[in-house]
């Protein structure tokens, strides 16, 4: 699993429009605070209206805001939808086609599927109110309380 720059960015983008709770953010403002092209921000806002994440105001008091709370928007829901499947190996990814051919005798499928469920179950559990917040960790602990889930 590799997480690319559109992913992390993709990121950054909405923790930075959640702060403003609620209020339309503008691509340019965006682009000064996380020095990130604006070009760039166009497509990776494209990307996360489509998926349902962003919704899109026109006009002179336009930009862009959360579709949703900030609770209710998972790492894992993000990064799937800005990079696609996030298997470890090919044999995992739910596109491929007919999966392996040696899947059935593979000796090492169940340490991909544990790594797989183990990545799910972390970015899954955490939302961009989470990591707003500071409730992120190592391993997903949550750092407010004495490192418990």
């Amino acid at each position: 699993m590799h997480v690319s720059t559109r992913g992390r960015y993709a990121l950054r983008m909405l923790l930075d429009i959640a702060k403003e709770q609620g209020a339309c953010v503008s691509l340019g403002e965006i682009a000064e605070r996380q020095q990130i092209s604006r070009k760039y921000l166009e497509q990776i806002a494209q990307q996360l209206t489509q998926g349902g994440v962003l919704t899109a105001l026109r006009g002179h008091q336009g930009g862009y805001r959360l579709a949703a709370a900030p609770s209710e928007y998972t790492v894992l829901r993000i990064l799937e939808l800005m990079e696609g499947s996030l298997a470890p190996v090919s044999c995992l990814d739910d596109s491929a086609a007919g999966g392996c051919e040696r899947q059935a005798g593979c000796l090492t499928l169940p340490l991909w599927q544990g790594l797989d469920q183990t990545v799910r179950t972390y970015l899954g559990g955490i939302t961009l109110q989470d990591v707003l917040d500071g409730r992120v960790g190592p391993l997903g602990l949550n750092t407010e309380n004495g490192g418990a889930p």
